[in-house]
């Protein structure tokens, strides 16, 4: 097996990357103004900025509800914003600023947008699951086909009860009559065979059917998961996509066997069997049919309330599943701090919060499917009354009624689960709104049409004037009209406080953010212009958090270049001066990595994260504070190892520490998004502004600094 080649897992490579076209919907600017009340756990208050900070941003998974942010844990607020259902088609913003000065208005509101948006959205479910024809033709098929052979069982039993009727007389008449109810029986025996039969092809079809659409939502979310911009998962907890991912996508995947194949069935033995009775018998069919309306009715109350509980309930549960998530990945900090009895805590109490509300869906469905099987039953009673005086007068025989009976009781079940069909319509209905607000969303950081390879000669960077605030904060610019060049070799060290841009600044260079003023070029090649696969192949970031992923150092380092072979991978580890702790592992670059890489310091994470980004020779090379939580000594080593490949590239370098940065040709003082100072080490130093107060601070602190 060829070192560097084959990835853990089923996965190909060691990488899988998803090549797809960019969607071209539009999503929506929530804007709320004016002063609400929000009401939490520690009780109501007043806050506006906080409430516009949340809505001041594009919508997110769930955000049918235009007028609050549901991943935040904040519920509504009644009496002034209107949580409706609003199509947004063709737009980039929207007024979501609704509102209602009476509850009643609100919920009318809301309902009819609601509706409208719930109808389109089961449509384009149904649309997905007619994608596999044939799969959904035998089901559909088999549905019909073994409704017919239960209609024909009612009828049968009829004929059956009054041949035993003849046969009890004795004679030839008897005989006669024993002959047909022996034929009768084997009838009835083959039709309830093939109604199995059928019965069973629709089961298995319908599951075939749903668990494709499971198949392609589950890669259309990842996939689109993946190609969403960092401005979308900075204002969305991992924890709510998961649900979407998980609990959505399942309420969508059963809509096709628990909806709509139920939808035939009962069709066909409603509408074909009600033609039966009452071609048979108008009173007893009106009378064995007098449940119907009732049970519509009340299926259209049941499917609006549990649809609004649905929501309220997966958001419930996305708040369950944060809490889970974040104990999960900070399990460290809760076991240093002893708060497990507060996450306990925590986690008990949003546990009941959705448990509550889960009570209060079965209590609606338990208290309406009651209701129409009560009424089943008593139209079963008047039938049996009326029914039976219609054969003591002689105007049916016994095996009619037995047949409106048997005809009722085959209906019983059917009946039960209408609650259970209404309740996946509107459980499809709500996820899948959930579910398509994240496949529609727009990709804001994409590929323009006219978008080309970018092609790096000289390995020039330029900033022109650029400017760049973060969408949930249009008004607040972190960077304001920065310019500088880089030339190939050059290495640039950016410092400054906390908050200044720094990072921000890195960010841009490969496309995580687009600026909004000015433009970066690459060779005099606008990167808005270039396809964000070569850009970032020609631009290596290396964050300060470093995360790994649960595979073997090798294939960790070589995740941009799966084909890599094992010298070009020790190469990389031994400038990151990696290669020697990796040699003392039992297993060497074989060693697997804990989650996040866990079993790894944290400075032999960041060496590691060097290591795979030294892999793609980019013409740009960035390191945001990548050397943090490396010590000194080893910083000079990988500083000296670099300065081979530095000779190659623009090196940007951002630090806090100055030592990391004191060697570069030039030093960037960045302030409040502005270059305030700029030259090298000595230059600033002889400036003696904000950067000689920093390098003071740092190398010679003063006494009071001490002290501190």
């Amino acid at each position: 097996m060829p070192a560097g080649r084959i990835s853990t897992g089923d996965a190909t490579l060691r990488n899988f990357r998803f090549q797809a076209a960019e969607c071209s919907c539009c999503v929506c600017t929530a804007v709320i103004d004016g002063s609400v009340t929000v009401q939490s756990e520690e009780g109501s208050r007043k806050n506006n900025r906080l409430v516009n900070s949340l809505l001041e941003r594009p919508a997110g998974i769930g955000k049918s509800e235009c007028a609050i942010n549901p991943f935040m844990d904040l519920p509504s607020f009644p009496g002034h914003l209107v949580r409706a259902h609003i199509y947004w088609k063709n737009t980039v913003s929207s007024d979501a600023s609704l509102r209602a000065t009476k509850p009643s208005a609100s919920m009318a509101l809301a309902t009819a947008a609601g509706w409208g948006k719930g109808l389109y959205t089961l449509f384009r479910i149904t649309v997905m699951a007619f994608r596999h024809p044939w799969q959904a033709g035998l089901a559909i098929g088999a549905t019909l086909i073994a409704s017919t052979f239960q209609l024909l069982i009612p009828r049968l039993l009829g004929q059956a009860v009054d041949h035993t009727q003849v046969a009890l007389h004795g004679g030839t008449l008897g005989q006669q009559a024993q002959d047909a109810l022996l034929t009768t029986a084997l009838l009835l025996l083959g039709a309830s065979v093939l109604r199995g039969i059928f019965t069973m092809i629709q089961n298995y079809y319908s599951e075939s059917v749903g668990h494709h659409m499971g198949y392609e939502l589950r890669l259309a979310c990842y996939e689109k998961i993946q190609r969403l911009s960092f401005s979308f998962h900075d204002s969305v907890h991992s924890g709510d996509l998961i649900t979407v991912g998980l609990l959505d996508l399942e309420g969508v995947r059963m809509y096709f066997s628990t909806a709509l194949v139920r939808v035939f069935l009962l069709s066909m033995l409603i509408g074909i069997g009600a033609y039966m009775l009452l071609t048979t018998d108008v009173v007893l069919g009106l009378l064995a049919l007098s449940f119907v309306p009732f049970v519509g009715w009340r299926s259209s109350v049941t499917q609006l309330r549990l649809r609004a509980t649905w929501l309220d309930l997966q958001q419930r549960l996305s708040v369950l599943t944060r809490i889970m998530e974040e104990n999960l990945g900070g399990i460290r900090v809760v076991r240093a701090f002893a708060a497990q009895h507060h996450e306990l805590s925590k986690f008990e109490a949003a546990s009941k919060n959705a448990l509550e509300l889960a009570h209060q869906r079965v209590g609606i469905r338990v208290i309406n499917t009651s209701a129409m099987t009560f009424s089943f039953f008593a139209a079963m009673g008047l039938v049996l009354w009326v029914g039976g005086t219609k054969v003591h007068s002689g105007e049916i025989t016994v095996g009619t009624l037995a047949s409106f009976l048997t005809f009722m009781t085959i209906l019983q079940m059917p009946v039960r689960q209408l609650g259970l069909m209404v309740n996946a319509f509107a459980r499809a209905s709500t996820c899948g709104t959930r579910l398509f607000e994240l496949l529609d969303l727009e990709i804001e950081v994409r590929d323009a049409p006219d978008a080309k390879e970018l092609k790096v000669t000289e390995g020039t960077l330029r900033f022109e004037n650029v400017s760049f605030a973060y969408p949930s904060s249009p008004m607040h610019e972190v960077l304001h009209e920065v310019s500088f060049e880089a030339k190939r070799g050059e290495t640039i060290g950016i410092v400054g406080p906390p908050g200044s841009g720094k990072s921000t600044l890195a960010h841009l260079i490969p496309r995580f953010y687009d600026a909004t003023g000015g433009k970066i070029t690459i060779d005099d090649q606008d990167i808005r212009k270039a396809t964000l696969q070569s850009l970032r192949r020609s631009v290596a970031v290396v964050q300060q958090d470093s995360f790994l992923f649960t595979t073997t150092i090798e294939n960790n380092i070589a995740y941009g270049d799966p084909w890599a072979k094992e010298g070009r991978i020790e190469r990389a580890s031994e400038s990151a001066q990696l290669h020697n702790y990796v040699l003392g592992l039992p297993t060497g670059y074989g060693t697997v990595v804990g989650e996040r890489g866990v079993s790894l310091s944290g400075g032999q994470r960041q060496r590691l994260s060097i290591a795979r980004a030294l892999m793609l020779k980019p013409a740009v090379m960035v390191f945001d504070d990548s050397t943090a939580a490396i010590d000194a000594a080893t910083e000079q080593r990988i500083r000296s190892a670099m300065r081979r490949y530095a000779a190659d590239r623009v090196t940007i370098i951002v630090a806090h520490r100055l030592s990391s940065l004191m060697h570069a040709d030039r030093i960037f003082f960045i302030e409040d998004g502005r270059i305030v100072e700029q030259g090298t080490h000595d230059e600033l130093l002889m400036l003696g502004g904000r950067y000689k107060a920093l390098y003071d601070l740092q190398v010679r602190p003063g006494d009071d600094a001490l002290s501190a």
